[in-house]
């Protein structure tokens, strides 16, 4: 199975991609939340920001304060989706 099939592989390309270019978006810091794991799955992932959690939420709260909680959570679940394949795969 390609990587590209996983769920959430969108957001993790798109993350990785950000954190090349040294841009601080919502993808570039879960993509820096899940290196760890990433990185065992296989994946190169250039520097992750650190602090991420924080951050992801802060960015979050600007955006829309009323909705920063659950939209924090519905992106980590799409990020440990994604791993669990990532896992399962390699």
């Amino acid at each position: 199975m390609a990587y590209e099939d996983l769920p959430g592989s969108d957001l993790i390309a798109d993350g990785m991609r950000d954190l090349e270019r040294g841009e601080r978006t919502a993808a570039a810091l879960l993509v820096s939340i899940g290196a760890p794991r990433l990185r065992r799955a296989g994946f190169s992932i250039p520097a992750p920001i650190d602090s991420a959690q924080a951050l992801l939420y802060e960015l979050l709260s600007r955006e829309d304060s009323d909705s920063a909680h659950s939209r924090f959570n519905a992106l980590v679940r799409r990020l440990v989706s994604f791993e669990r394949a990532a896992e399962c795969a390699g």
